[in-house]
């Protein structure tokens, strides 16, 4: 059995999300969640990237909310963006001290200041669907960027690694072994980690993170589809981040009862 206790990956409407930082929060408590992190996109996404003005008047709320719910953990997380093949992403200093928590994933749309670097990527992602040479091409230097990331930045977990742009999963394992990274198990439409990946990776020192990848207050806490990848290729809770790996774990974190709602399969 898997349990779930924690959603580190929700939206809101300071990004693509359709509810507030409050419905998620509500929502998380009604689905019996521990920790709830409000992972908003990364500025540089030219049509959902959250305001970077915005995200002090994020970290506000975010606190008002842990005074208002005690019951529940939650965090100001951020899902920034993968720019380029050195492994740059769209946050600054300041957005980092803010931040409880940094997620990062690679998406399309998304535009730095050195848009040669920005454009290559996206330019040999779209031409990968075109051409075998500029798809091998494609998952190279994607593959370079997952990693340069993860050893440039203190990231808590890989957002739906090779959703958008294909990678080779065991390299991008090995740098997230030595860096202490999460590959997420997405429960969203990405199907991210994929079965196979799970099963390349099942014998390796390798972490996991399973998220719902919430854009609606309604689908936090919904795991099941990413539960059932981690089960059939037999990926064990010691494994995953936010699996709780006992009774008494879920007895006595932050000192609250996790009802049997919570995500499990």
């Amino acid at each position: 059995m898997i349990r779930i206790y924690a959603d580190y990956h929700t939206h809101t409407t300071y990004s693509d999300g359709k509810g507030s930082i409050e419905d998620n929060v509500r929502a998380a408590v009604s689905r019996g969640l521990k920790i709830l992190a409000i992972s908003d996109h990364g500025p540089q996404h030219l049509t959902y990237g959250i305001k970077r003005k915005k995200y002090a008047e994020m970290r506000g709320i975010i606190d008002e909310m842990n005074a208002k719910y005690p019951m529940i953990q939650t965090l100001l997380g951020l899902e920034a963006n993968v720019m380029d093949a050195d492994g740059r992403l769209d946050v600054d200093e300041g957005m980092l001290r803010m931040a409880d928590v940094l997620l990062a994933g690679y998406h399309f749309g998304s535009l730095s200041g050195d848009l040669k670097g920005t454009s290559a990527l996206h330019r040999l992602n779209f031409e990968g669907r075109l051409s075998r040479k500029a798809a091998e091409r494609a998952k190279e230097l994607n593959t370079k960027a997952m990693i340069k990331a993860m050893h440039n930045y203190d990231i808590k977990i890989l957002t739906h690694p090779g959703a958008k742009g294909a990678i080779e999963i065991m390299p991008v394992a090995e740098a997230a072994i030595a860096t202490h990274t999460a590959l997420e198990i997405n429960a969203n439409r990405h199907g991210h980690l994929t079965f196979e990946d799970l099963l390349m990776l099942r014998n390796s020192a390798c972490l996991f993170a399973i998220n719902s990848d919430a854009h609606r207050p309604e689908m936090i806490g919904r795991f099941e589809p990413a539960i059932e990848r981690a089960l059939r290729a037999k990926i064990p809770c010691n494994r995953i981040i936010n699996c709780l790996k006992s009774e008494e774990e879920a007895e006595t974190a932050e000192g609250v009862k996790v009802p049997e709602k919570a995500g499990e399969v």
